[in-house]
């Protein structure tokens, strides 16, 4: 696109919902995105090729579906000899200097045994502070460990990057503590509170601190650097400041918020009501109390959304820092930035919180900017399209010819008002570990319509976005909607037959 090669950043969230900018219409504060936004084209149509972290960003890296990369569920190691496809090892081999700063999750951090891998809790003391990669075909890396403080950062020998800065010089007990100071009165909104640790110590900040410095110190060489935040991931704990921007009584409520299992497929029941299958009771434990969320009053939604608002909103203040790293250090006129997220959050959709086999709007789709030299202004792209067109699209980008084929396709006819979408897919091998009842979800999104089918049950589920943008009427059993249906089915049923044979097995929860 550009007459040099261009750099290439990628920025990412963790559990950012499609809505949750400014320019979507929500009642939040991202100025900096609002801006990227009208300085480049956005995708209105986005979605995950999975709902929950480690097969999206595998999708994302590799440009493959889940169960053809093989991490089908939280839990499964991304193979090496698979990451070494992706776009970071490609680039690689072709000249580029590739870094990841923040979440990476390409590997499982709560793990059955020590995996000798440096996002395992067991084997982290094996990579002093002087390891940066290479990892996953990124030839430098600077990373955060979860970056959820549901586990506060790990205290060295233990912990990566993040936490190795955190503890230094021995504060890192002061942070716990102020980190656990709640500075508002509890609502008893679930997995929510303010928390008293100070900004400058929190890994949103650390992420555009360490993102800069790699700006800097590589500005005169071509990179492609993927600065991954780990929020709004829960709980929710932003800190003061960020936590107050946005009052309670002014953000935004689904529109419909309340369960009604009896007008879903039975595996939404199943889903909510069954008990993890682990053999491990501490871990077991934790996924059934972490992953669900009893039902909230309006006050109580309200508090966990404005909190929510605020984690993404101090993302959005380092994503500003982030672009005046880039004008600093003279990169701004040959920089291809990107930002999105590797899934949404339920968020009070249907009565439904954070993540589970529940594949409504607010969890299924991201948002999707580009902006940089020759990417077109104020553009929007309705298409749908899938984080895995991603990779292609960074290939694409450099100039360099992907090492594999791929599901995904690259981006670039669409940004420059070519080319057509018509579909997107996003698949989900849901393990018993996770809700107590194994699934296995394909779905298709078009422009007007979402399917899910379970593929064991024959059982699914189909919304008309047009007459019905809350997905209220399933019309998965309406004589009216049998055509469409079908040509639905059809479109999950062309899926290329390459999935990976045998699946690997958990070896951990995530």
């Amino acid at each position: 696109m550009a007459d040099r090669t261009p750099n290439i950043l990628l920025i990412t969230s963790d559990q950012q919902r499609g809505d949750c900018f400014g320019f979507e219409g929500r009642n939040i504060h991202t100025p900096h995105l609002d801006q990227l936004a009208r300085d480049g084209t956005r995708f209105a149509t986005c979605i995950t090729p999975s709902l929950v972290c480690q097969p999206a960003r595998a999708s994302l890296l590799t440009g493959l579906l889940p169960l053809t990369h093989g991490v089908w569920d939280n839990g499964i190691d991304l193979r090496d000899e698979v990451a070494d496809l992706g776009f970071a090892a490609e680039l690689s081999r072709q000249g580029y200097h590739t870094g990841l700063v923040g979440k990476a999750h390409f590997s499982t951090y709560h793990t059955f045994e020590a995996t000798g891998r440096p996002e395992c809790r067991q084997s982290t003391h094996l990579f002093d502070e002087g390891w940066h990669g290479p990892y996953m075909g990124f030839d430098e890396v600077e990373i955060v460990l979860a970056g959820h403080n549901t586990f506060l950062p790990m205290k060295p020998p233990h912990g990566l990057h993040y936490e190795a800065w955190y503890h230094h010089g021995g504060k890192g007990d002061a942070l716990d503590e102020a980190y656990g100071r709640r500075m508002r009165p509890d609502t008893g909104a679930a997995q929510t509170h303010h928390s008293g640790l100070p900004p400058t110590w929190h890994n949103s900040t650390w992420v555009a601190d360490r993102t800069i410095a790699f700006l800097e110190r590589n500005k005169d060489r071509p990179f492609c650097l993927w600065a991954s935040f780990p929020d709004p991931h829960h709980p929710f704990d932003c800190p003061v400041p960020w936590s107050l921007l946005h009052p309670p009584e002014s953000v935004d409520l689904p529109v419909h918020r309340e369960l009604d299992l009896d007008r879903r497929p039975a595996w939404h029941r199943q889903s909510l009501e069954s008990k993890p299958v682990l053999a491990n009771e501490r871990l077991r434990r934790f996924r059934e109390e972490g992953s669900r969320v009893v039902r909230q009053s309006e006050a109580q939604l309200r508090e966990m959304i404005a909190n929510y608002y605020g984690m993404i909103s101090l993302i959005d203040h380092n994503v500003g820092r982030i672009m005046a790293g880039l004008q600093a250090a003279g990169l701004s006129d040959n920089t291809i930035v990107i930002y999105t997220s590797d899934h949404g959050d339920l968020l009070g959709d249907h009565g439904l919180y954070l993540k589970g086999p529940t594949p409504y709007d607010g969890l299924l789709r991201v948002g999707l900017i580009a902006a940089g030299p020759d990417v077109p202004v104020r553009r929007v792209v309705d298409d749908p399209v899938s984080l895995m067109d991603l990779c292609p699209t960074i290939h694409d980008l450099a100039g360099v010819g992907p090492a594999m084929d791929m599901h995904g396709q690259s981006l670039l006819p669409l940004v420059q008002g070519g080319g057509e979408r018509t579909f997107a897919c996003s698949e989900w091998k849901v393990h018993p570990s996770r809700c107590g009842v194994a699934l296995d979800l394909r779905t298709v999104r078009t422009k007007r319509h979402r399917l899910t089918v379970e593929r064991e049950s024959g059982e699914g589920e189909l919304y008309d976005f047009v007459n019905d943008p809350a997905e209220c009427d399933n019309l998965w059993q309406d004589p009216g909607a049998a055509a469409v249906r079908k040509e639905l089915l059809d479109l999950i049923e062309a899926r290329p037959d390459d999935m990976a044979e045998p699946l690997p097995e958990p070896i951990g929860m995530a």
